[in-house]
């Protein structure tokens, strides 16, 4: 068998790293291409020296030029780029096969979409890409025959359940609703009358999964799932009236489909992400990822629930973009982004994140969404209209 070559695409991450953790389990079927970091020069510099990539980049001239110094004793140091356009390279490379597209919000949309044009295998972790702009990649996922994977451990899970041979993109034959689990992370029991007083750190400690901040932040508030609705409208052809939110606190079924003769069917597993990252590298094959078994006995009982939308205020407001469509997707994605990072410096309160949204997406009007650019105005508009909010809610 001869190996195949990833691009890891946010390599320090919380996805980059799991996926690098599998890679390693089988060094006879992948090698590594490229690592890309933004700023984590320490952290990208020790994973090149553990995965000997041909290519490392990283955000900016200075970056790559102290990246390149910590390198420079290694037999063969890999070539070390900066900027987003090496990142689209990287993506694109015709010597790549698989590209695992793991970086955070936005920033993340040039590459992953560069590997959609390219034909790639694209590992999707960025769910961003459909969410602000679902018309332009999925247009260049079908133009490129490209092969789209979830990788969202909810996305995957329902991929696994669609029928035989499904093609992400398509509507399943059969299918009559997708359900999506939820933690619902660490204030699903708490009284919403004191999120007020919530801190950052409070935010991103999930029960769960091991997250990076932001995405911490999002599952705490919802909005997570409803960019995972969102995405999932994308990914599986359907409108948003036939994708529910279930609130299930063991995250042990990781997601649902009902088929219209009453079957339900789930996928089962412990909450880890290496297990829909070794779905997504092997597929339709199967392959160690290093995970414990699941033992139903010890995990007893398994709870579902209905989101509190007093409590999860985001994800009334997702679910109403995704019925608006257009450029309101990114419109919301844009004014989370925004909220939550002032959020997670201390500069706004918790309960600024969704009037912020709310806020954004009451005073700018969605558009068509049918180009890259109307989607990267809409996104700029909304950014800027979100910082203007911020002084508001200054704490």
């Amino acid at each position: 068998m001869s190996q195949q070559a990833i691009t890891v695409l946010g390599a320090t991450g919380s996805i980059g790293l799991s996926t690098l953790d599998v890679l390693a389990r089988h060094p006879e079927r992948y090698r590594v291409h490229a690592l890309t970091a933004h700023r984590r020069v320490d952290e990208l510099a020790a994973l090149c020296r553990r995965h000997c990539p041909r290519v490392a980049v990283v955000a900016r001239p200075e970056d790559a030029e102290r990246l390149a110094a910590q390198l420079a004793d290694m037999d063969t140091p890999p070539e070390v780029r900066f900027g987003a356009r090496a990142l689209e390279e990287v993506a694109a490379d015709p010597e790549v096969d698989q590209v695992m597209a793991a970086i955070v919000g936005a920033a993340g949309l040039p590459a992953s979409l560069a590997a959609a044009r390219a034909g790639k295998r694209v590992l999707l972790a960025n769910k961003e890409a459909l969410v602000m702009a679902g018309p332009v990649f999925m247009d260049a996922v079908r133009d490129a025959g490209a092969v789209l994977l979830p990788i969202d451990s909810e996305h995957n899970a329902l991929f696994q359940c669609m029928p035989a041979g499904y093609v992400a993109g398509t509507r399943g034959a059969g299918v009559r609703r997708l359900l999506l689990t939820a933690s619902g992370g660490p204030f699903r029991e708490r009284d919403p009358a004191t999120l007020a007083t919530v801190t950052p750190d409070e935010a991103c400690a999930h029960p769960n999964w091991s997250m990076g901040r932001k995405i911490s932040v999002d599952s705490a508030t919802m909005m997570n799932k409803g960019l995972e609705l969102i995405e999932a409208c994308w990914l599986f052809d359907v409108p948003p009236e036939q994708v529910d939110i279930v609130i299930h606190p063991e995250s042990v079924i990781h997601s649902l489909v009902e088929y219209v003769d009453g079957s339900v069917l789930a996928q089962l597993g412990e909450p880890d992400m290496r297990t829909p990252i070794a779905s997504g590298l092997a597929w339709p094959e199967r392959i160690d990822a290093g995970v414990a078994s699941l033992d139903l006995v010890a995990r007893a009982g398994l709870r579902f629930e209905a989101p509190d939308e007093d409590r999860f205020p985001c994800l009334p407001l997702a679910a109403a973009a995704a019925r608006s469509g257009g450029t309101a997707p990114a419109l919301l994605n844009a004014a989370n982004e925004i909220a939550v990072s002032a959020f997670l410096e201390g500069r706004v309160g918790y309960p600024a994140i969704p009037a912020i949204i709310d806020a954004v997406l009451t005073s700018c009007e969605a558009g068509s969404a049918a180009t890259l650019e109307s989607v990267l105005a809409a996104d700029a508009e909304a950014r800027e209209r979100a910082r203007e909010l911020l002084p508001r809610h200054a704490v």
